[in-house]
């Protein structure tokens, strides 16, 4: 008799979920049709690799090799970052022939630029983007501000999901500011007095702010179908996507998008204990978030960008004592579940190494940017698998031969007995199409195990 899902250990489940990404479905929900026999393979030895890279097991092969894109796909393909946000198909093509140019064992699919007409509909505030505030050939910009003021915490550990409609969502969209009229819905308990909690629904104000909602789910469908579109035809041709879906670090998340840089490093100083409180209400949340998009898209591997927990950033008592604990509950309530987090270290984070390796053994894939990948390999070599460090510097103004020369000896340094996959350092726009070409080439023909 088959298991139910709650009743499998987490090695069961992430063996489950690795099984599901081999075996991918069409939009149908039947077995997916590969274009020939030979990419059928090459996609299963493709995950193959980098499950046992994961997993910390020696393949018999070679290392595996994931490029990382930020929108390096739409220059490279003669495109601006604003047309690939506003014309899907643009976008669609532009990292399609990434994709085959460079044939990586894996890739995040194009998702990345998002759909700008979405962002228009709603007026987001947290960021410009190119033609709201921002150039056409760039990327767009996180404008950080208070949009959870000081005096909030407590509205925020009381009740985050409320919180978040009912204070963020009208502060970060301007189309959804009428959601400030909104009552508290756990007030809706009995027949007597309910119909008081809707009256706010019918105000034209309010009324306003739901259309525009449904107009922005109406784009966010036809973006959807697109990216999804995309993600299966690159997995007939042999080429899986890496990512389930995305969480973060509770610090980031009350950083990076309530309380702002400034916001956080004065409460750390002013009311540490309310943080605390907060990260530790938001937790729950940042594993649902991280687990289900793994189970809904069949997938094990769970993004996680970590923005302000590098070296220098904050002390080494201020790591561990703000921002390690929930980001570690987090991680281990998604390797319950099957998942593999995917945290990205941007960054150096030299002095967290011993910290962050506090983890079960093969269950996590660490990406580095500036961290010295011999010394993290000493660390975290019987612990995690790590991903990345070739330079974005490097890469853009470098030569083939001094990256084909970095690449052979960071295989040498952190490729040896597996448990490492060669990548940039950090998500790239513009570099020199030679210098990736040599990275991902040089690592199919030199990152043999020995």
């Amino acid at each position: 008799m088959e298991k139910e899902w709650g009743e499998l250990s987490p090695d069961e489940k992430q063996e489950a979920l690795f099984q599901r990404w081999l075996s991918p479905k069409d939009p149908e929900g039947n077995d997916l049709k590969f274009q020939s026999p030979e990419a059928e393979k090459s996609f299963k030895e493709r995950i193959g690799r980098i499950k046992d890279a994961i997993q910390l097991k020696k393949r018999p092969d070679r290392v595996p090799v994931i490029p990382l894109p930020n929108m390096f796909p739409a220059l490279y393909s003669g495109m601006t970052v604003q047309e690939v946000m506003y014309d899907y198909d643009k976008c669609y093509a532009a990292w399609k022939k990434f994709v085959l140019d460079y044939e990586p064992d894996g890739h995040m699919g194009c998702a990345g630029p998002g759909p700008g007409r979405f962002f228009e509909i709603l007026d987001y505030k947290l960021y410009a983007w190119p033609g709201h505030g921002v150039a056409p050939e760039h990327s767009y910009q996180c404008l950080e501000g208070e949009y959870m003021m000081a005096d909030e915490y407590d509205a925020l550990i009381q009740d985050p999901s409320g919180f978040f409609s009912n204070v963020y969502l009208p502060r970060v969209f301007g189309a959804l500011e009428p959601f400030q009229m909104l009552p508290m819905l756990p007030g809706i308990l009995e027949m007597y007095g309910v119909a008081f909690n809707f009256i706010p629904y019918g105000l034209p104000p309010v009324q306003g702010a739901l259309n525009a909602l449904m107009e922005a789910g109406n784009e966010a469908l036809k973006w959807v179908g697109s990216v999804a579109g995309f993600d299966g035809e690159m997995a007939t041709l042999g080429f899986p996507n890496i990512l389930a879906g995305f969480t973060k670090a509770p610090f980031d998340t009350i950083a990076d998008t309530l309380r702002g840089t400034k916001g956080i490093m004065l409460d750390i100083y002013r009311q540490p204990d309310k943080l605390l409180q907060a990260m530790d209400a938001v937790t729950p949340l940042m594993i649902k978030m991280g687990v289900g998009a793994a189970l809904m898209n069949g997938k094990p591997l769970v993004f996680i960008p970590l923005h302000k927990g590098a070296d220098g950033f904050l002390s080494d008592k201020q790591f561990k004592t703000f921002y390690w604990p929930t980001l570690r509950k987090v991680m281990m309530g998604l390797i319950e579940e099957g998942c593999v987090p995917f945290p990205v270290a941007e960054g150096g984070y030299n002095s967290r190494l011993e910290v962050i390796r506090d983890l079960p053994k093969g269950k996590t894939l660490w990406m580095f940017d500036q961290t010295d990948m011999a010394k993290a390999k000493e660390i975290l070599g019987d612990t995690a698998c790590i991903l990345g460090n070739v330079p974005l510097s490097l890469l853009s103004v470098g030569t083939p031969q001094q990256v084909e020369d970095y690449t052979k000896k960071l295989i040498d340094a952190a490729g040896k007995g597996g448990g490492y996959i060669m990548a940039n350092g950090a998500f790239f726009d513009d570099l020199k199409p030679e210098n990736l070409k040599a990275m991902v080439d040089v690592t199919k023909e030199h990152g043999v195990y020995r």
